[in-house]
Parts: C-alpha cells; structure tokens; sequence
C-alpha cells in the first residue's frame, strides 16, 4: 500500500543534509512551504543552496534561515526584502553569494531539469550584465544566451490538499512555482494544508500526480 505521508515536518526533512540544493516553491509570500522550513532550521542544517523566485516576506522559512547564515547561497529572480538590508548585509559580509535570474528563466531552466533537458536559449538576458560569460548564438538573425537547466537535491512544495498517493491540489496563486518544481529530479517533499482519502480528488483538479511526490506530510497551521 502507498502511503507517503510523514508524521511531522521534523521527520520529512530529516534526509536533508548540510550542503544541500533545495528548490523552493513560494512567490513574494504565498505558497511557501514554512513548516518544513522551520523543521529544517531546528535540524540546524547548513551550507544550503536556495533556488527560489524571492526571499520569503515574513519572519518564518527562509528568513530565519538567511539571518542565521544557514543559506549560503541563493538563486533568485528578485532578492530584495523591502525594508531591509538582510541580503546586502549578507553579502557584503561575505557569507551569501546571490545569483539573479530573471523570473520566466528560472522557471524555464527548473522545468528542463524535470524533462531532460540540458537547456535552453532565450533572448532574456541578451546585452545585460546578467549574459556575462554565458554561450551566445544567433538565430535567423537573432542573438540569444544559452541557460542551463537548474538542479536540486530536494524540492520543498506547498498545497492545499493531497493524499497518501502524494497527489496535490493547489490554492489559486500558491499554485506559482510548486508544480513546476514538484516535477523536477530533487525528491519533493509536500506541505499540504489537508490530507485527504484516496480518490477524494478529482482526477480533473489535480495538479501534480503523485508520481512526482516522495513525502507529504499536514501544515501546522492552516
């Protein structure tokens, strides 16, 4: 019988090790999967490489991991924080390194990962600081960047309900980043707000089959 299902988040983030790459659904501040990474930041997990759309907003999740140095790298689309200084402070003490992607690239490169693909050439990017040193080629007369698919150990989700099979269904906009990086390589871990029976969800509403999910296990907090 399939069940995936953990009994905490402390037990599903357990094979996460210090120095992992993690892909972490969330966009400004939906759709993050903050109990597992406050389970993470308990575990006292170090060394991390984040591949995200942004920092998360609030107090939880990312934001405890960045301000006690457990992040030592972050790829991002959109780095700044409003209102703070935390990435630049980070930076400029020398313990995150920060690589910008634009945000239809990132999401680009992570859906290659899922499908085999080594990458992809776009015309983001083209004549700008963040084309440095990556291949360029011409097309009908069109200059474009190569970009390499994006990799992870782990991919950390959020939805709203799933079942033992590890299916999901998402809520409206939480629904961002997560599907993609649930069919990435990594091994998907799922926060869901509810877990519900086995053939409860429409095959028509689910977004990501099972197949794509390793662990799932409830929210804290709905």
């Amino acid at each position: 019988m399939i069940n995936k299902i953990c009994p905490s988040p402390e037990e599903a983030v357990k094979s996460i090790t210090d120095g992992a790459v993690l892909f972490l659904g969330g966009f400004i501040n939906c759709g993050f999967a903050d109990d597992l990474l406050d389970a993470l930041y308990a575990q006292g997990t170090v060394g991390l490489t984040t591949i995200s759309n942004n920092p998360s907003v609030g107090e939880r999740g990312m934001t405890r991991l960045l301000q006690d140095g457990r992040i030592s790298r972050m790829i991002c689309s959109y780095s700044r924080k409003p209102g703070t200084s935390l990435i630049e402070d980070l930076i400029d003490a020398g313990q995150l390194a920060l690589d910008i992607i634009p945000q239809g690239t990132i999401a680009e490169a992570i859906r290659c990962n899922g499908a085999g693909i080594p990458g992809f050439y776009t015309r983001t990017g083209v004549g700008t600081p963040l084309a440095k040193g990556k291949e360029h080629r011409d097309f009908d007369g069109v200059t474009y960047i190569f970009e390499p698919a994006l990799h992870a150990d782990f991919a950390l989700v959020r939805a709203l309900r799933g079942d033992r099979w590890g299916n999901l269904v998402y809520d409206k906009a939480a629904r961002n980043f997560n599907p993609v990086m649930a069919m990435s390589k990594a091994f998907t871990i799922a926060q869901v707000d509810e877990i519900v029976t086995p053939g409860e969800l429409s095959p028509e509403h689910i977004i990501t089959p099972g197949i794509f999910v390793q662990q799932i296990v409830r929210s804290r907090k709905t």
